[in-house]
């Protein structure tokens, strides 16, 4: 996602958080307690197209028309979509207006973001969240799309899927795990493929049990202490980042820490951290932070798993129970994430 959000990153204040954050996720847990599921997708669907954060062209939109019809669906995309609002594609009041238009709109079976950047945390307020509870459907995005999928996941109670865009790779890899969660609705085992880029790092050995939360890490450090966030008691929390030097992942997993995120969870994913790479002599690694923050929580947790601004992605259902296992890098779904 776009590095401007580290200007709106230093304006969060810890004392505040720490009499917010407690309170905003109880309250989104009782309205809605029970979590509800999309239907699965079936060849021939229509999936709809929105711009809810950085701007596009309308050559993306003909490239994702092409891959989505190569895979056997139609496509309809927003009417806010190709709208420019400086940096946005569209006012926040269109980019949301979308959103509720795909989820009301019948003949939409799943809605897919085309890229992140930045945005789509000014929307949260003006979502209507009965509205999208009312009509469940797969929503499907990464990077900035996170904040969509955990306040959706919070506040509507709906299982979302962090995943490829539409302007993503759709390669092999993606498309597997894609359509086997998405239209076979499998129980599934996701395992790291057998290339260099597939390699894990254990940070703890072990398992652990708990639903998936989390997605960019700049994202969610954003969103602390406001009502948008799901419960990470007794979670699993993954998380990745892309063109962020080590320094800013150590001060945004302390800020983690600090507001006591880091004590609840039952084990820990890092995924891929594109372009994090040591800059300077004498830094940390990555490596080194991760087990600094994460080491001491004697949970499981590994860094390496097929998540994050890469060509091989994961498609990790956002609160869906799961079984880690730290020792080989697997991630398995416990039950069916569409029905």
């Amino acid at each position: 996602m776009n590095i401007n959000r580290r200007q709106f990153l230093t304006t969060l204040g810890i004392s505040s958080l720490l009499t917010q954050i407690t309170p905003a996720i109880a309250k989104n847990q009782l309205n809605h307690p029970q979590i509800i599921k999309p239907p699965k997708l079936k060849i021939g669907d229509t999936i709809g197209l929105i711009a809810p954060a950085g701007i596009i062209e309308k050559k993306d939109i003909e490239n994702a028309k092409t891959t989505f019809n190569n895979l056997g669906f139609k496509i309809k995309t927003g009417t806010h979509i190709l709208e420019r609002y400086g940096y946005l594609a569209g006012t926040d009041r269109n980019r949301a207006q979308d959103i509720h238009l795909m989820f009301q709109d019948p003949d939409v079976k799943a809605i897919i973001a085309m890229r992140g950047g930045w945005g789509c945390n000014r929307i949260l307020p003006l979502l209507n969240y009965p509205l999208i509870r009312s009509h469940p459907k797969i929503l499907i995005g990464y990077s900035d799309i996170t904040s969509l999928l955990l306040a959706i996941n919070a506040r509507s109670r709906l299982i979302t899927f962090h995943g490829g865009v539409a302007t993503s790779t759709w390669n092999e890899f993606t498309v597997n795990y894609w359509q086997r969660i998405l239209l076979n609705g499998e129980l599934l085992t996701m395992e790291n493929n057998s290339t260099p880029e597939g390699k894990i790092e254990i940070i703890n050995p072990g398992t652990a049990q708990g639903k998936l939360i989390g997605g960019n890490l700049s994202v969610i450090t954003a969103m602390i202490g406001s009502a948008y966030l799901p419960s990470f008691h007794n979670n699993i929390l993954f998380l990745e980042d892309i063109g962020e030097d080590v320094y800013r992942i150590d001060r945004m997993l302390t800020q983690l820490k600090n507001v006591g995120i880091l004590n609840q969870i039952s084990g820990f994913i890092f995924g891929q951290c594109t372009n994090c790479q040591v800059s300077e002599q004498n830094n940390f690694t990555l490596t080194e932070i991760l087990q600094q923050h994460i080491q001491p929580l004697n949970i499981p947790a590994w860094y390496g798993s097929m998540i994050g601004h890469i060509k091989d992605k994961f498609t990790i259902p956002v609160g869906l129970n799961v079984e880690i296992n730290a020792d080989q890098g697997i991630i398995k779904t416990l039950e069916h994430a569409v029905i």
